[in-house]
């Protein structure tokens, strides 16, 4: 099994909290990342009708067969345990990490989380494997491209499966559409729905447009955002909004779009090989999602929020991402395999621009050698998170 760098996150939300939800996209680990880090803890399934009857018809009941408590999967499909689990919480004497709650459907589980659970519970976000999980594991392939086509879910790295990415992914998208989205709009618009995830997918690492999703696809604003919203909540895409900071008033306020996984974007876009990517027109912007993606895992698997933005002025200068962390990061995404100084030219400016010493400049590259330019460091892909953890 690949480990997963969430695990001490996880632990640590444990040692603290008496019910800890992991939360994420359909297919990221929950499960497995529960029942490892939790060996001993007693495990049931809600997929089990046999249990899902039993919880319903007396929840208070059902949990004290386990009184050292459980990891509870596909949790929401018993809104009635949440209710359950905080009577226990609230009068028993406290235990941390009694409880890890998982599930699929990120709506529910969300809602019940938050309707019954709050202030009692810390939630973790698993996102699909990173880079060094997988360097760790010895899968990582030699060439950034082959990484970025073929994605981050764990099914698609398990040596037991065979799946073929493009297989895997239509069958992904179909069961995202029967089973989360269904319930979230009308049955008639699911395929409008998956057009729109498409036309959504030539937006990534884009400012977002809503006009013009609105007309490629003949539905109003409203239903736009209501339906990036859907996406957003279960961890289809991510938004990162602009950066607010004393660099003057033209800046611009749109937020731009990214999807979370690159191999469901280049499926998406119909991009089946690095052959293809390397001669498609969003190859740029396929990059540049691998990477914020990628940014995204770092800070969730340390259960910390992600603090990223980007950069752009009303004139178009733009730094793809700005990271305030412990340290603070102005970060240029490039799709080159070679470090060109060049490269570099709109970090200049801006450090310049912001004058203030401790911002440290970074050129994100498909190259394979870490180095220094002028006082910009060129990441290596294989090491973005070495420089990240800094």
């Amino acid at each position: 099994m690949i480990y997963r760098s969430a695990t001490q996150a996880l632990n640590r939300y444990a040692s603290q909290f008496a019910v800890v939800g992991i939360i994420g996209p359909r297919q990221s680990g929950k499960s497995t990342l529960a029942k490892a880090t939790f060996p001993d803890k007693a495990y049931v399934s809600f997929d089990n009708k046999e249990s899902r009857e039993l919880a319903a018809a007396s929840p208070i009941d059902f949990l004290m067969a386990f009184p050292k408590g459980a990891i509870i999967d596909e949790a929401q499909k018993v809104p009635e345990i949440f209710e359950a689990i905080k009577y226990y919480v609230d009068n028993e004497p406290f235990e941390a990490g009694k409880y890890i709650l998982t599930g699929s459907s990120q709506f529910k589980l969300r809602q019940n989380m938050a309707d019954s659970l709050a202030g009692r519970i810390g939630i973790l976000r698993l996102l699909p494997f990173t880079i060094e999980e997988i360097s760790n594991s010895c899968l990582l392939p030699e060439k950034a491209y082959d990484f970025i086509v073929k994605g981050q879910y764990p099914p698609l790295y398990d040596k037991e499966k065979h799946f073929i990415p493009e297989d895997w992914y239509e069958n992904y998208i179909d069961t995202y559409l029967d089973l989360d989205v269904r319930n979230q709009v009308n049955v008639s618009n699911l395929s409008s729905f998956k057009k729109f995830i498409q036309i959504c997918a030539l937006q990534s690492g884009q400012l977002l447009s809503m006009e013009n999703i609105s007309k490629s696809i003949g539905l109003s604003i409203p239903t736009i955002k209501n339906w990036l919203s859907i996406l957003e909540a279960s961890y289809i895409i991510h938004f990162l909004e602009p950066d607010i900071n004393n660099l003057g008033k033209s800046l611009v306020k749109t937020p731009k779009l990214y999807f979370v996984d690159s191999g469901l974007l280049c499926h998406l876009l119909r991009i089946e090989n690095k052959e293809n990517l390397v001669l498609n027109k969003n190859k740029g912007a396929v990059v540049e999602t691998f990477a914020v993606s990628e940014l995204l895992k770092q800070r969730y698997n340390n259960g910390f929020k992600a603090n990223l933005t980007f950069y752009r002025d009303r004139k178009g200068f733009e730094i793809d991402t700005i990271a305030d962390w412990k340290h603070s990061f102005a970060i240029e995404i490039k799709s080159n395999i070679e470090s060109e100084k060049k490269h570099s030219a709109n970090l200049n400016k801006y450090l310049k621009l912001r004058g203030d010493s401790d911002v440290r400049g970074a050129v994100f590259y498909l190259g394979n050698t870490t180095l220094k330019i002028d006082n910009i460091t060129y990441v290596s892909w294989k090491d973005w998170n070495k420089f990240i953890q800094e």
